[in-house]
């Protein structure tokens, strides 16, 4: 009898921790983003984001980096939950102010334009973390990258953080341990960091990102140095731009990798990347082999867009971009 009366325990037991832990496998795996999470309720709004892209690329070539950088800065930021568009409040101050951002991060009208858009035609159901992570794939493809496929359901944040975009995003003067360091803390191995590198194919910096390196570095190509030298002076002109990759500043391609082996990286840390370590034999596969640097970077910004999302009934769907319902 008793063991036969433990064995009813047991299952009476597994009963109730099973009836228990039911709701919280279905919530797991409500919780995963999914490739067709809008295919019903809002089947146009990746068509209308592309749309979108497409329009504000060709207006200007270099909104296509600036894209992708806020998605990228979005989700180093506390996960991919659109808290890098959030306007500051009297309750807390966002991530616009930030040393990364200020005077850098663009594309917000852009994003308000393509959200009135996707609320025009779904209202309520596309959140602003979502818009991101498919406008960061469509503005690649745009200028002639890989595509992948984007999974879906993030909701938005109802709050932003300064500090942690002051630590967690990754300074251009990082020596290599450093950068390693940073998307480790993320989860990116350095291989992934050197892929996700790449987007530097595209897009521009300001010279106050590069100057100590212009007049301070011996491991740069001296007729790119005073090319570059004439742009951005050893004082003023903080906020001149020149392109982080000046073979095909507006073709996304391995360019980048082949400027690094040539010595022609604009920031210290994209230099970082071919200066005798761990990386140089990554960079050198990448500037020969175009294809495995598309599949690297598809890959790991798939990954990228994985990074804490919230799903479920965590955070909302923002109505506008800019602020919490």
């Amino acid at each position: 009898m008793a063991s036969h009366h433990s064995s009813s325990s047991f299952f009476t037991t597994f009963r109730l921790c099973f009836c228990l832990l039911f709701p919280f496998l279905l919530g797991m795996a409500s919780a995963q983003l999914t490739t067709n999470y809008y295919s019903s309720s809002c089947p146009n709004a990746l068509s209308i984001i592309k749309s979108a892209v497409n329009t504000a690329v060709n207006n200007e070539a270099r909104m296509g980096a600036s894209l992708l950088r806020l998605h990228f800065h979005d989700c180093f930021v506390n996960g991919c939950d659109a808290s890098i568009l959030l306007d500051d409040t009297s309750n807390f101050t966002g991530e616009k102010t930030a040393v990364p951002n200020a005077n850098s991060v663009r594309g917000f009208d852009v994003v308000d334009t393509i959200k009135s858009q996707v609320e025009s035609s779904c209202p309520g159901v596309v959140s602003c973390a979502d818009i991101l992570a498919v406008v960061a794939r469509d503005s690649v493809v745009a200028l002639g990258g890989p595509s992948w496929t984007v999974r879906l359901g993030r909701r938005d944040s109802t709050t932003a953080s300064l500090s942690t975009a002051n630590s967690d995003i990754p300074a251009p003067t990082l020596n290599l341990s450093g950068i390693i360091s940073s998307f480790s803390n993320k989860g990116f191995s350095a291989n992934e960091m050197v892929a996700l590198s790449g987007s530097h194919t595209i897009g521009q910096a300001r010279c106050t990102s590069f100057r100590d390196r212009l007049y301070n570095e011996t491991n740069i190509d001296a007729s790119f140095q005073s090319s570059l030298q004439a742009n951005c002076p050893s004082s003023g002109g903080d906020n001149n731009l020149s392109p982080l990759d000046t073979k095909s500043p507006t073709t996304f391609d391995n360019s980048y990798f082949t400027n690094l082996v040539n010595n022609k990286g604009l920031l210290h840390s994209d230099q970082q990347l071919f200066n005798g370590g761990s990386t140089d034999s990554q960079v050198t596969t990448y500037s020969t082999r175009s294809t495995t640097f598309f599949t690297d970077f598809a890959n790991a910004m798939v990954k990228m867009g994985n990074l804490s999302p919230l799903t479920g009934t965590s955070g909302q769907i923002r109505t506008n971009c800019r602020k919490t319902n």
